[in-house]
């Protein structure tokens, strides 16, 4: 199932076609430096990732793709993780694989998407963890209405990891 979210922008649930390309962006440095692991990412840790999270629904992932002229090419990835039914919570992460997409707000109209798509589920909480120094990322979500509610301080290096979360 796919889903439009604007005129330039839709999500599908990501499969294992898609490793190589998840592989690829997740060890870009620009990726990479904005991830809370740090450390190279493998073809086998994500088809771990695939059979264990995704596959079981502890995880919802999604490919983002931009809309073209021409068609649709992936962009980048958004996921909804640690789903507790129970609880009603889960966290939001996102990353923005292609250099070329960056700036364009496709975070604002992602994030936007996720929090309607959340609160679908039923979840009447949506958490996520941003690095301090990762702004764009930090004020697509202010935008979308999450605040903060902890800072760690020096969590890798002398970058605070900001807890943040939205009621939905």
């Amino acid at each position: 199932m796919e889903y439009r979210v604007n005129d330039n922008l839709k999500v599908r649930p990501i499969t294992m076609d898609d490793t190589d390309l998840i592989v690829e962006w997740r060890n870009k440095p620009r990726v990479m430096h904005n991830f809370l692991i740090q450390q190279p990412f493998t073809y086998e840790g994500h088809v771990q990732w695939m059979h264990e999270k995704v596959e079981t629904g502890l995880v919802r992932q999604f490919i983002m793709e931009e809309i073209t002229a021409e068609g649709s090419r992936p962009i980048g990835s958004v996921y909804i993780r640690d789903i507790d039914m129970e609880a009603l919570t889960a966290e939001y992460g996102v990353f923005i694989g292609e250099d070329d997409a960056l700036g364009k707000g496709y975070g604002n109209d992602i994030v936007d998407w996720a929090v309607g798509y959340a609160r679908d589920m039923g979840l009447k909480k949506f958490t996520l963890r941003v690095l301090s120094d990762n702004t764009p990322a930090a004020h697509s979500y202010i935008h979308a209405g999450f605040t903060t509610v902890l800072v760690e301080k020096d969590y890798i290096g002398h970058r605070d990891l900001v807890h943040m979360e939205l009621d939905l």
